[in-house]
């Protein structure tokens, strides 16, 4: 074909105008789902060389003081690569610049843009991040613009810019600055964001040690004065040896207030020990309160202490005291009396000096005049009855309550949730049956399953009608005032033993896997009870 029918085809034009629109759409787009500058910076390096040919693109950012420096402002400053495109990491790790060295350092040091137009040509050019074998032959331009926060430069925006290119560099330059800009306000905004959590957190960790300190004394959370004038009860008759009996519904915290009582008494630095009675099958009580010799039954290989015995010159807690067998009744009655108490299969007298606290929630002068506990040890623990507030009459104390139980959930879990304001006012609104029990492992099943850092009402309504109650529909409801409830409304009435058919027994124990604590609690038994049913039924 003829030299004059040749045709030759343009390269084709690249719209920069459109590159450069879209580029800054990706980066706010970015910068609109995430604050985090790493990821706006990767991202941004990269468009810059795919869209524009602004190559190995680097972020370079001042460096930390070490710590426990103490040489002053004399320490030169340092900035490094902390985010590129294009660079290998041990190009990375070499770019670290002191202020005024080389092009970077001398941004950073005058906070003014560097344009080198050819590298090679350029004897302060370092080469330290990128040899000068590993860039392209042809002239390199190198173009560094400084990234300020507050007025200061605090770190550079560079890339490398082949020279002989079918764009202005003007209109380069004109987009780093705007870059370079954002950057900058970028990293502000997070520095602000981290000073303002830090400041936060700081705040929230002393407000929780200052409830904590004012609202808590020996580990019983509230000011209420239900709660005070309890403890007040408490304190005058810590020092004294006579016996204890916490009265109340379930759920009141009675073990606390068992302990508190131990640790205003001078046996505090004794051994406090607990003991559920109605935990205890009833073939095991003697062995389990007052020890066993070797060979007092099958299986006793060795002589064992009771707990009487080890709970010596401190505190014992019998809790449930009312589920105490009538055979075991008389044998505690004679330890109190006469401090001391015989080992099962022993012959000889053991002294010991305890000081009992026992719990119930059962009516104990109904049970004397049924016949089901006897009437001198009764008055025998009945010298100091102390009645536990149920949390319906401590309504003032359930903000604090929630807060000591998120905070103690939260840090055992690894989570950070919280109610928002209208959610605790529903909980200070709620009847809770269960007291504070039912609060704590609401707050606990909360933090594992709530999907929300900050629980509002209507997640909050979810998980209370979970337990099968109906949360209140007004938050905003006027507060009831907390009922005055005699002490036998707050026992449970006795069951009789044939108060559940078997199948009721069985399909309990089925619908919680077998767990005879949570059928026993649905079927309004203690575990005693609910086990003796088993058997009587002829159920495993």
């Amino acid at each position: 074909m003829p030299a004059a029918q040749l045709q030759t085809t343009p390269p084709p034009v690249t719209d920069w105008r459109a590159q450069e629109l879209l580029l800054m759409h990706e980066v706010m787009r970015l910068v609109g789902r995430s604050l985090a500058p790493e990821l706006v910076f990767k991202e941004m390096l990269h468009l810059m060389s795919e869209l524009l040919g602004l190559n190995r693109g680097r972020i370079v950012l001042a460096d930390s003081p070490a710590a426990g420096d103490a040489s002053g402002p004399a320490t030169p400053r340092t900035a490094s690569i902390r985010h590129a495109y294009g660079l290998t990491r041990a190009e990375i790790a070499r770019g670290r610049y002191a202020w005024g060295e080389g092009m970077t350092g001398c941004v950073l040091a005058t906070g003014q843009p560097v344009i080198v137009q050819d590298i090679d040509r350029e004897p302060q050019f370092l080469f330290r991040a990128v040899s000068r074998e590993h860039l392209p032959p042809e002239t390199v331009a190198f173009l560094a613009l400084p990234i300020e926060v507050n007025g200061r430069p605090i770190g550079v925006l560079a890339c490398h810019r082949i020279r002989s290119r079918q764009r202005h560099l003007n209109d380069d330059l004109a987009l780093l600055r705007v870059l370079a800009t954002l950057a900058g306000q970028l990293l502000q905004l997070h520095q602000l964001v981290d000073e303002k959590t830090s400041g936060l957190q700081r705040h929230n960790a002393l407000l929780a040690q200052q409830l904590e300190t004012k609202t808590t004394r020996y580990g019983l959370v509230g000011s209420s004065p239900a709660l005070l004038r309890a403890l007040t009860e408490l304190e005058q008759v810590s020092q004294a040896t006579v016996s204890v009996l916490l009265l109340g519904e379930s759920g009141t915290g009675k073990e606390l207030f068992a302990r508190a009582v131990h640790l205003a008494s001078g046996r505090r630095d004794q051994p406090f020990i607990k003991v559920n009675c109605a935990a205890i099958p009833e073939s095991l009580f003697e062995s389990e309160l007052f020890g066993h010799e070797r060979g007092a039954f099958t299986g006793a290989s060795g002589a064992r202490p009771g707990w009487f015995e080890q709970a010596d010159g401190g505190t014992i807690f019998l809790d449930e005291i009312g589920e105490l067998p009538l055979a075991m009744q008389s044998k505690l009655l004679r330890t109190l009396q006469e401090g001391t108490l015989v080992r099962l299969g022993g012959r000889r007298e053991v002294q010991v000096n305890v000081r009992l606290v026992a719990a119930t929630h059962r009516d104990l002068s109904a049970d004397v005049q049924a016949g089901r506990f006897r009437q001198d040890l009764y008055y025998r623990l009945n010298v100091i009855p102390i009645r536990l507030p149920s949390l319906r009459e401590r309504r003032d104390d359930i903000p604090a309550l929630t807060l000591h139980f998120l905070n103690r959930a939260n840090q055992a879990h690894e989570r950070n949730v919280n109610l928002a304001p209208e959610a605790l006012q529903m909980l200070t609104l709620h009847d809770w049956p269960g007291n504070i029990r039912e609060l704590g492992n609401l707050i606990e099943r909360l933090v594992l399953l709530s999907d929300q850092t900050v629980v509002n009402e209507a997640a909050l309504k979810r998980f209370l009608q979970q337990d099968g109650k109906e949360a209140p529909d007004h938050a905003n409801a006027p507060r009831p005032a907390p009922p005055a409830v005699p002490t036998a409304a707050l026992v449970r009435d006795y069951i009789s033993v044939g108060s559940h058919s078997s199948d009721a027994l069985q399909q309990a124990l089925q619908a919680h896997g077998g767990n005879q604590s949570r059928a026993a609690q649905s079927l309004g038994l203690t575990v005693r009870q609910y086990s003796y049913r088993l058997r009587k039924a002829g159920l495993r």
